[in-house]
């Protein structure tokens, strides 16, 4: 630990060393917060402290894992027996103990986003509600919200701004009614329970308590109310609560976290110990100079000034383009002539809906791009079928995962005789599987009966094989279910459909490792209902790729040369945030973030014009472009005779246009 110690600097030292009370770690970025975090975990533990004693939450699962995998090199073995989780697999693991206290049997299932807007469905059919009104996404995203800033039906209604805020609160009740008759809960609900839990339970949060000695928090600035709430709560009387995090990198206010909790940890907590870690260990010092006049723009903020010993480096560019095209091109043959690896360039969008000019770009000039962010394995549909399908072997009241795959592959129960069964269930208050294997008394159809209470059977009988024996169940359920020969019959292409059927395979090939390392089907499927929704990953593996991304997704990453685009007013500022100055202050901090992603490289672009439904018209430069330094290189491209590999991209344009048999455009 000596020599551990002796490799940080004196802040970040400090913040290791301070061991009892409460420390408020401001970790600027590129400071090395990870490091504090992973190296106090192993400081504690070389003092004798319990592996069980010692919280660590954080709110990714890839920074879970990392944190866990830092702090096992440092300390060992011991390390990996933390409670080091994100929130919601903390509140899992505390439900999964002590639900039943709320009413719910420990074997509760986690509904999705597709799970929840079945249910919100059902709910507004009762009420009869049109879905002009409010659609179910819309109802589903409302409660979401307002459970997330910790509020109930009645305080949802009190603060409705409009019919579908209305909708949703008087739906509020009756969804979370629905949960709970299926026992399930949603990913919201991970948080709010155990808030709940703590509430009514006092013994519980006693017993979590004395558990747990010291509680560390990663990134809080980005807690919500309910998060908040738990800490809060956790931390109780002893007070050894250390967070890190940085106010300056406070971006999803939109999904609720408040980074007021951040600014005010010294009232929360008194006589807290704060310590600035200022020094960047990412990025040149012309970057840092630029970042750091952009967010002492900010009022609501904490001070603190980054510094970095990598040089000065090259300046910060701002450059404009006559068009969205033109800013597309003009980027895209910086990184062609570049010396450096394509994989060293990130291409920062405000919004996913500007990556289009780019990626034609990319591909036009043959250079090879990943855009993170796309859809992901398990939101494809052959993905979500099986999960439903061992959904149901865990918990056949599963109704969502019934409803999903009641007619997947096709077994003639449609939508009429399905609406009939749920009639049925609600009437007779009983879950849909009971339903099902009395699908005659349901006035369903006979044939549709017949498959009903088939379907009822073989998932009976599959799922005992299943819940059995994960790593051969599985396999044999999908094999009797022939998934992968309907794939196939409906899927016209045979790429597409290797493609789909080896999604399938990826699940099982999955469960079946899950199952063999010792764990159990409840346990996978928690596993994969826990995978962040808002992990963005990574480009590992994607060699010589230019990487696309929001700003959003890029957060906690780093490139060697940052290309961010599209800085107009109303894209950058986004045209949402304009008119308040505290949603104005989050796209400063945005960009902020944006900037600091930057290690060697910074350009920042801009199109004079912008196209929208075919009319064109003039756009302000983004307000954050004029509160940059002095510093920053002005560039504004004009004619100029056309490069090599200009002349290449725009043949290769004129070939591409002319193969699909169109006349190439005038210009």
């Amino acid at each position: 630990m000596t020599i551990l110690l002796a490799s940080l600097n004196s802040a970040q030292r400090r913040a290791v060393e301070t061991l009892e009370g409460p420390v408020l770690v401001l970790a600027g970025a590129g400071t090395g917060k990870t490091k504090v975090l992973t190296t106090r975990l192993a400081l504690l533990l070389s003092k004798g402290e319990k592996p069980a004693s010692l919280l660590a939450v954080t709110f990714t699962n890839k920074a879970a894992r990392e944190m866990k995998e830092r702090a096992a090199k440092l300390a060992g073995a011991a390390a990996r027996e933390t409670w080091l989780s994100t929130f919601h697999s903390l509140c899992v693991r505390i439900l999964r103990r002590e639900i039943e206290a709320l009413g719910y049997r420990k074997d509760f299932s986690i509904y999705d986003d597709s799970d929840q807007e079945s249910v919100v469905r059902a709910v507004l059919k009762e009420l009869r509600v049109p879905g002009a009104v409010a659609s179910a996404d819309a109802v589903r995203w409302r409660i979401s919200g307002a459970k997330n800033r910790g509020l109930d039906a009645a305080a949802m209604a009190g603060a409705a701004q409009d019919d579908v805020d209305a909708v949703a609160a008087r739906a509020f009740e009756k969804y979370q009614a629905g949960l709970k008759a299926r026992n399930a809960v949603d990913f919201d609900d991970l948080l709010t329970l155990t808030v709940r839990l703590f509430r009514e339970h006092p013994k519980a949060l006693e017993k979590y308590r004395k558990q747990f000695r010291y509680l560390l928090v990663d990134e809080y600035q980005d807690t919500n109310a309910v998060q908040y709430e738990i800490v809060r709560s956790l931390a109780g009387p002893h007070r050894n609560l250390f967070v890190v995090g940085d106010d300056d990198q406070s971006i999803y206010g939109w999904r609720g976290a408040d980074h007021a909790h951040i600014l005010r940890f010294e009232h929360d907590f008194p006589g807290a110990t704060v310590v600035r870690l200022e020094q960047n260990y990412r990025s040149t010092t012309a970057i840092l100079e630029a970042a750091n006049t952009l967010i002492a723009k900010n009022a609501a903020r904490h001070k603190k000034t980054l510094f970095s010993r990598l040089g000065q480096g090259a300046p910060v560019r701002a450059v404009e383009l006559a068009d969205e095209r033109a800013e597309a091109m003009w980027v895209v043959g910086q990184i062609r002539r570049s010396p450096r690896r394509k994989s060293d360039f990130a291409v920062l969008f405000r919004t996913n809906a500007e990556t289009r000019p780019f990626e034609e770009q990319l591909r036009l000039a043959q250079i090879p791009y990943a855009v993170l962010g796309g859809q992901r394995f398990y939101d494809r549909r052959e993905v979500r079928d099986v999960l439903a399908y061992l959904r149901l072997a865990s918990n056949p009241h599963d109704d969502a995962a019934l409803a999903r795959i009641a007619n997947v592959p096709p077994r003639g129960i449609g939508d009429s005789s399905m609406e009939k069964l749920d009639t049925f269930a609600a009437q007779n208050g009983m879950p849909l599987f009971e339903a099902f294997r009395r699908a005659e008394e349901a006035g369903v159809p006979r044939a549709a009966a017949a498959s009903a209470k088939k379907l009822a059977g073989f998932l009976e009988r599959a799922g005992k094989s299943v819940k059995k024996d994960p790593a051969k169940g599985g396999p044999a359920m999908v094999d009797e279910l022939d998934l992968a020969g309907e794939l196939r019959r409906e899927t016209q292409d045979e790429n597409a459909a290797d493609a789909r059927v080896n999604s399938i395979e990826g699940v099982l090939a999955d469960l079946s490792a899950f199952a063999k390392s010792g764990g159990d089907l409840a346990g996978y499927l928690e596993k994969v209902a826990l995978l962040d929704r808002d992990d963005p990953g990574d480009a590992d593996g994607r060699r010589e790729a230019v990487t696309l991304l929001t700003v959003h997704a890029a957060k906690g990453l780093e490139f060697p040369a940052v290309f961010v685009t599209g800085l107009t007013d109303g894209i950058f500022p986004h045209r949402r945030s304009t008119g308040e100055e505290m949603a104005l202050e989050e796209e400063r901090r945005l960009f902020y973030v944006a900037m600091t992603r930057a290690k060697e490289e910074l350009v920042l672009t801009r199109p004079c014009e912008r196209s929208k439904r075919g009319r064109v018209a003039a756009a302000l430069p983004s307000r954050f472009l004029a509160e940059l330094p002095p510093t920053v290189v002005r560039d504004a491209p004009g004619k100029r005779e056309i490069t090599e590999g200009e002349a290449d991209a725009a043949l290769a344009q004129i070939q591409a246009i002319l193969g699909r048999g169109a006349k190439p455009a005038a210009e």
